[in-house]
């Protein structure tokens, strides 16, 4: 007897014509929260009460190789099937992780990955699964979902790509056949909506229920807030302020700003006020002078390099804002937080002591 004959039938009317069918790849280093909460969706969802049967979706682990892969956390998962294996997917989903821990992609998952495109597969990048899929070559003309954690990583990787398609200030985009995730708890979301597109709005707030998450975020739900600024409450003020993360090469015109939110400026204004107490250039140009500082002490760039990456016109003018801010000019910063001189500095902190010009800004 099979899975479908033993359910009762108004369970069978209301499953879809066929088994929705995801193949799922695990990077090397993958985190296991993106990939429990995206599978637990699937399993909560597939079946009806608690037994887990794949009978209105199916999932299966898929490799290049049967060998095992290991999560950030150490905990290791072995593929279920062989690329060569597999049978066709309606969805590929690629669970990436760490970025600098070893080997990524394999050249193999990547064929795989634009195979599946050729195909007409939907495909969904998980975490630092989008850097797979933009080495893949399959997100050309596409809208791409990144952590702000990973914004740099992604822009210092793929710097040919267009900066307005890349968002950093929501939990997920859905493009066409492209979906791309922030990673996190933000898997459970974006399993959700993909489920909503083809089951019963109740199947699937049944499986989030079960999971203790009440109500799915909606892909324009902004990210969790970058450490070190203060926190706002306001939605639309979290995601200004992502978005001025996600800008930190330039000054965004407050009339830009305000329409990327769909405010007016006055109102963009008033917000800001309130939650943080400071005007939306005051805090942009905050953002920007405390990436400055962490690329100051986690990278070795010079700080006239830095400077031109956080907006400023030039070392000297970095070095006048760096010193109305923490007190200090950023070379010295850099000392005294443990980061090492590089060449270029030195220069640059002369500049800080005798500028020879004056800036304008």
């Amino acid at each position: 007897m099979t899975i479908v004959d033993s359910l009762p039938l108004t369970s069978i009317d209301a499953l879809p014509k066929e088994r929705i069918r995801f193949g799922i790849i695990l990077l090397p280093n993958f985190t296991l929260t993106a990939f429990s909460g995206f599978v637990d969706m699937l399993r909560l969802s597939a079946d009806e009460g608690d037994y887990s049967k794949p009978v209105r979706c199916s999932w299966s682990v898929i490799g290049d190789t049967l060998a095992p892969v290991r999560a950030s956390c150490g905990i290791q998962i072995t593929p279920w099937e062989t690329f060569a294996d597999a049978e066709p997917f309606d969805y590929v989903v690629v669970v990436g992780g760490l970025l600098h821990s070893g080997p990524q992609a394999s050249d193999e998952t990547l064929q795989f990955i634009r195979d599946a495109a050729r195909k007409n597969a939907t495909l969904v990048g998980i975490c630092t699964g989008v850097f797979a899929l933009m080495r893949a070559g399959v997100l050309d003309a596409h809208r791409i979902c990144v952590s702000w954690f990973h914004y740099w990583d992604f822009v210092e990787r793929f710097p040919a790509v267009n900066s307005d398609s890349l968002v950093a200030d929501r939990l997920f985009v859905i493009d066409r056949r492209r979906i791309t995730c922030s990673g996190g708890r933000a898997s459970i979301d974006v399993a959700a909506a993909i489920l909503l597109r083809h089951f019963e709005t109740a199947t699937v707030q049944k499986a989030l229920r079960i999971l203790l998450v009440g109500e799915m975020q909606k892909g324009n739900a902004p990210q969790p807030h970058p450490p070190g600024l203060e926190p706002a409450t306001h939605p639309k003020v979290k995601r200004a302020i992502l978005l001025m993360e996600q800008h930190v090469g330039r000054t965004l015109p407050l009339e830009e700003l305000a329409c990327k939110l769909d405010l007016s400026p006055r109102q963009l204004e008033r917000l800001f006020k309130a939650e943080t107490g400071k005007s939306p250039q005051a805090f942009a140009k905050q953002v920007r002078l405390r990436t400055a500082a962490w690329l100051l002490t986690s990278s070795d760039r010079t700080v006239a390099d830095i400077a031109s990456s956080c907006g400023f016109s030039d070392a000297s003018h970095l070095g006048r804002e760096f010193r109305k801010e923490f007190g200090m000019p950023p070379v010295m910063f850099r000392e005294q937080r443990g980061g090492t001189p590089v060449e270029g500095d030195a220069a640059a902190a002369y500049d800080e002591t005798f500028p020879g010009r004056v800036d304008v800004f």
